[in-house]
Order: C-alpha cells, then sequence, then structure tokens
C-alpha cells in the first residue's frame, strides 16, 4: 500500500516517470494505478488527441513503440496505455531499446498482469533506472480480512469480523470481486455504517447460516447436527459451495489448530499473531483444541488428503460429492 501511495502521490506532484510497468499475480492495484494514470494525467481536452488505449492482443511491440516515439499534439504529455500486456510476454524483450531512451514527452503505461519481468534481464533494469516498475502481489487468505477493513475504513464503514470473513471465504483473495461487492454494499448502506453478516446475506447472496465459516465452525464445537445440516444445504447447492473450497478451508484450520497445539504461550495476541488470525476469532481454536487434541488432529488432516483424492475423483468410484463430505465428517467428528 505504501507503494502505491508513493505512485499515486508522485503524480499528483507532477513528477511523472516516462515508463510504469506494472506487473503481478494481483490485477487489483495495476487496474487502480492504470485507471488513475488514465483519468488524471491529462484533462478532458488533451486526452482526445493525446490519450491512447491498446490491447496486448492486438498490437505488437514495434507499434507500441512507434506510438511512444511520437510528439504530444497541442499538449505538454501524451499519455499510452497497453492493457493485457501480458499477451506480448513472448517479444516484449523487444521494448528494451526504448528503454534506454524514452521519449520524454510520452507516459508509458505496460499493465503485465499476472505475470513480471525477470529481474536479470536487462530490460528489467532498463526500466527500473528511467522508470517505475510496480509488482503487484496476491496477498495472503489470512490478509484479506484486514485488506477489506483498510478500505471500507478509508470510505468511513466498518464491518463485523464474521461478515469480513464471510466475503474471503466465497470470494477467496480476488480483491478486484471483492471490491466490486463492497462497492455494492456502500451504495446501498449509509455512510459510517457497521457491515454485518445480515447485510452481507441479503446484499451479496452468502448465507449467514450456511457456509464455510459456520461449518468450520460447528465442527471445531462437534456440534454434528449443525455440521450436517450444512453439508445437507451445500449437497443441495453445490455450485455455490464446491467441495474443493469446503475441504480447503478445513484443511487450513486443522493445520493452524496443529500449530496451536504446538505453541508455547497461549495468550490470545501471540495466538492471533502466530496463526495469521483476527483475535476474534482465536476462541474457536481455543475450543476446537479441547475437542481435537494434537493426535487426531493429524489424524484429520490425513482424512482431509484423502477426500481431495476422492473428490477429483481417484479411487472413489465416482462418489457423489455430498456423500465424500457425509464420509469426511463423520471420521472427523467421531
Amino acid at each position: 500500500m505504501n507503494e502505491i501511495n508513493t505512485i499515486v502521490n508522485n503524480i499528483k506532484a507532477g513528477n511523472v516517470k516516462p515508463i510504469y510497468f506494472l506487473m503481478g499475480e494481483e490485477s487489483y492495484y495495476i487496474d487502480q494505478i492504470s485507471a488513475f494514470i488514465e483519468q488524471t494525467v491529462l484533462d478532458e481536452t488533451e486526452k482526445g488527441f493525446n490519450q491512447v488505449v491498446m490491447y496486448g492482443r492486438d498490437v505488437s511491440v514495434e507499434e507500441i513503440v512507434s506510438s511512444a516515439k511520437r510528439f504530444p499534439m497541442m499538449a505538454e504529455k501524451q499519455v499510452i496505455i497497453v492493457k493485457e500486456a501480458q499477451d506480448l510476454s513472448r517479444s516484449i524483450e523487444k521494448l528494451l531499446s526504448y528503454a534506454e531512451h524514452p521519449q520524454p514527452t510520452t507516459i508509458l503505461v505496460i499493465n503485465y498482469k499476472y505475470k513480471k519481468l525477470d529481474k536479470r534481464k536487462k530490460l528489467y533494469k532498463a526500466i527500473e533506472k528511467v522508470g517505475v516498475l510496480f509488482e503487484s502481489k496476491k496477498l495472503y487468505e489470512n490478509q484479506v480480512a484486514d485488506w477489506i477493513r483498510r478500505v471500507l475504513g478509508g470510505k468511513n464503514y466498518k464491518i463485523e469480523p464474521k461478515a469480513a470473513q464471510m466475503l474471503v471465504e466465497f470470494l477467496g483473495t480476488d480483491l478486484s470481486k471483492i471490491s466490486n461487492e463492497l462497492e455494492k454494499l456502500i451504495t446501498i448502506l449509509p455512510i459510517n455504517s457497521i457491515i454485518t453478516p445480515e447485510d452481507v446475506e441479503e446484499n451479496i447472496g452468502i448465507s449467514k447460516d450456511f457456509n464455510n465459516f459456520e461449518l468450520r465452525k460447528a465442527v471445531g464445537e462437534k456440534q454434528v447436527v449443525k455440521a450436517n445440516r450444512i453439508i445437507n444445504y451445500f449437497a443441495e447447492n453445490p455450485k455455490s459451495n464446491p467441495i474443493v473450497m469446503t475441504i480447503s478451508l478445513l484443511n487450513s484450520f486443522f493445520t493452524q489448530l496443529l500449530q496451536y497445539h504446538g505453541l508455547q504461550s497461549k495468550d490470545k495476541m501471540n495466538v492471533a499473531k502466530s496463526l495469521g488470525v483476527n483475535p476474534y476469532f482465536v476462541d474457536d481454536y481455543v475450543t476446537a483444541a479441547k475437542h481435537y487434541p494434537m493426535r487426531k488432529v493429524s489424524q484429520v488432516i490425513g482424512f482431509l488428503r484423502d477426500a481431495d483424492v476422492k473428490s477429483k475423483g481417484v479411487g472413489a468410484n465416482a462418489l457423489p460429492q455430498a456423500d465424500i463430505l457425509k464420509e469426511l465428517l463423520f471420521k472427523i467428528m467421531h
């Protein structure tokens, strides 16, 4: 976030670089920086002649360089934005000669999603000297809830921990998807609202009672009836509740529970830091540890691996996913 703020603040201050090479696995920040440049560097009267958007699948590196070498018309700068530039990955090194001598009146923005330049190559070093190289890294799952809180805090909203966790478990770590859903909530709810699980359920369509978060909690507390109700709900709604996601989240939970057993200090803040969870959820691990000693946790992780293999059709005689989950649940909780 600090690096992004620095890039944005420099642009606002007029300290604009000739090349912005935006790369990496997380497309959200690439889109945000690119959109900021597209919207703010030139005024509306200058954009018609001096702002061009290209797409990697439609152009060659040579065509990009040719456009970048042109002079602006009735403006100090021209902006060239290349979206989906990862489609040029086989020929991107041809940009080297331009990067070594960029046109000072051109701002070239390369959106190179899901890939990154090799730091050992000349192109990387050339851009590093004259421009901005920004790598947008994927957040780990345990970082996303904090990201949600920061984004909402910047817009004068808050969110309950369970509601944030529901979004993470339903949408994963795709920040663009999460951002879109947050925008829906912000549009609907008044400013200074605290977003609740009920808000998420009503406006985004995630059940507050039948989701992986509630299943994990029920399993941790050994609430057999509740856990089976959730599994039955999943069986009736398999597209919204893929078994791969359920097994993955349960595996994360029991792996963290194994870590919990191994901690010398069970202080709440130490547990939260060691497991990478919000302190709000530490009690879930305290409770689960009472029901699942270390030896049982190791067994459960084995059961989860077997279920994962079966869910992919290996040695399961094409068992329905609902049956795989029910068998898994029985093994875990008995």
